[in-house]
């Protein structure tokens, strides 16, 4: 037991030095450089800027020795995305230094996860939600899962669990559907995740970050084809009507 003990430990060293090696593309969603009003377009010639928030994929090692993610079932009582299943975070705060700091002070506020216990390591692509916020995913790793207590904001999350993280690559429980908004096609992932009687399906936005977070982690692609779109930001605050609107739920 020991010997596994050691090697488990040294295989979370590795990865721990390889993720902080990662550099993530240049975001497509940093605003533009301030440019003039458009003349005679009182108020719609205002720049877009969109919110950011962060989410953090928090890691850790099973019994089995495979890698875990947490999740949340968010607050049925919520006013958008009740009762889905989401990764803890949420949208950055004044005084919040970075999106490590946002991630993790989100996710003591809604799971009471001490950032103590979290060891940031990555920050990867960023994403586009379907109310144009950029979301920033934040990779941290937890070695001691017995160390954190769980004390849920039942105002926010009704449920916390994980999931092996590897099978966000793999074929098997999932689900998919084509869609297309604004000329561009696209695929939604389901995932079905069963652990005694419950039942969790984690899909769109967070599947897509957790896709990308596993094929970063694995350091390989998904064993399914993944159609991604990417939505440039509007211009001008005008211009978001027509972004938002449409049949995408995610």
């Amino acid at each position: 037991m020991a010997g596994e003990d050691c090697s488990s430990g040294a295989e979370m060293d590795a990865l721990v030095r390889r993720l902080r090696l990662h550099r993530p593309p240049p975001s497509p969603y940093d605003p533009e450089p301030a440019a003039a009003p458009v003349p005679g377009t009182a108020g719609d010639g205002e720049l877009f800027r969109p919110r950011r928030a962060a989410v953090l994929v928090c890691l850790f090692r099973g019994d089995g020795g495979e890698l875990r993610v947490i999740l949340t079932k968010r607050s049925s009582s919520l006013s958008t995305h009740s009762g889905e299943v989401s990764l803890p975070g949420g949208k950055v705060e004044e005084g919040d230094a970075d999106d490590a700091a946002t991630a993790l002070r989100e996710s003591k506020e809604e799971i009471g996860l001490d950032p103590a216990l979290v060891t940031v390591v990555a920050s990867l692509e960023h994403f586009l939600s379907k109310h144009l916020l950029v979301v920033v995913p934040v990779v941290g790793i937890l070695s001691d899962r017995q160390a954190f207590k769980p004390a849920l904001n039942i105002a926010e999350v009704d449920e916390i669990f994980d999931v092996p993280l590897e099978m966000f690559l793999k074929d098997e429980n999932r689900t998919s559907e084509e869609r297309e908004k604004m000329g561009q096609a696209f695929t939604v992932h389901y995932f079905t995740y069963e652990k005694g009687i419950q039942k969790y399906l984690i899909w769109g936005l967070t599947a897509r970050i957790l896709i990308h977070a596993a094929s970063v982690v694995y350091q390989r692609p998904p064993d399914f084809t993944e159609r991604r779109a990417h939505f440039k930001l509007p211009k001008f605050t005008k211009d978001c009507s027509s972004m938002l609107a449409g049949p995408t739920k995610h």
